[in-house]
């Protein structure tokens, strides 16, 4: 069984902090984030609530774009492909610039519900490396990443998990992890086709997942058919001062 629910990831300080911006957003994180002013006026980078690590961040350092391939021993994981386009900003005095050389983390399940390199009751796949990987961001701030619509598990619903950090040459340090969502119909749509329908029924819709409720409907992704898959970009604005 699967705790994303359980805090692993350190909180980061006020300096750090990657505020939720617009008037929308303000109002959301009011409670939350009182140094964020509701005044803020909305920028094209719309920057992304934090949200809890959970247990299955491994730091595997795995320079590469195409995320799919299990690196022990060659083989792809199975799912319709999904290409991630995103752009990082660092947001400040109300403008947005394109943050190069930072260091995007990203992870999640399968298909059928199961983590990479982590021991549960339902699954030991320690050792395996699929659907991991980062990219380091260029002068525009963009990373892209090949990877498969994710699956779903018993007690979450169906996202995948983002980290972004400053690297060795970053002049200061930044960490700010967090995780993106899909809409469920579309989500129905994808799970009716192989090889997602043989895994059976979800139970927790975006409703009905704790974590989706703090914020999480801003950070679905805008998924379109491409090909004979899926893409979808979004853009990431961080205030790191």
């Amino acid at each position: 069984m699967h705790d994303d629910d359980r805090q692993n990831g350190r909180i980061l300080n006020r300096r750090e902090a990657l505020a939720l911006l617009g008037t929308a957003g303000a109002a959301l994180l009011a409670a939350r984030a009182p140094w964020v002013s509701a005044a803020e006026p909305a920028l094209a980078c719309v920057a992304s609530p934090e949200q809890t690590e959970g247990p299955y961040f491994v730091d595997e350092r795995l320079n590469r774009s195409d995320i799919r391939s299990d690196p022990s021993d060659g083989s792809v994981r199975e799912g319709l492909p999904l290409t991630l386009s995103l752009v990082v900003s660092s947001v400040a005095a109300g403008k947005c610039a394109p943050l190069a050389g930072a260091m995007v983390d990203v992870w999640h399940c399968d298909a059928a519900g199961v983590y990479s390199d982590v021991n549960d009751p339902g699954a030991n796949t320690i050792g395996r490396k699929f659907l991991r990987g980062y990219q380091v961001t260029d002068s525009r701030g963009g990373v892209q990443f090949t990877t498969v619509y994710p699956g779903w598990y018993e007690g979450r619903a169906v996202h995948i998990h983002f980290k972004v950090r400053g690297t060795a040459a970053a002049k200061r340090g930044y960490e700010f992890t967090s995780q993106f969502y899909f809409d469920d119909a579309f989500s129905d749509r994808v799970f009716a086709r192989h090889p997602y329908g043989r895994h059976g029924q979800r139970a927790v819709r975006n409703e009905r997942d704790g974590l989706f409720r703090r914020g999480g409907s801003q950070m679905i992704l805008p998924v379109f058919e491409s090909g004979t898959g899926y893409a979808a970009n979004f853009n990431v604005g961080l205030r790191l001062a």
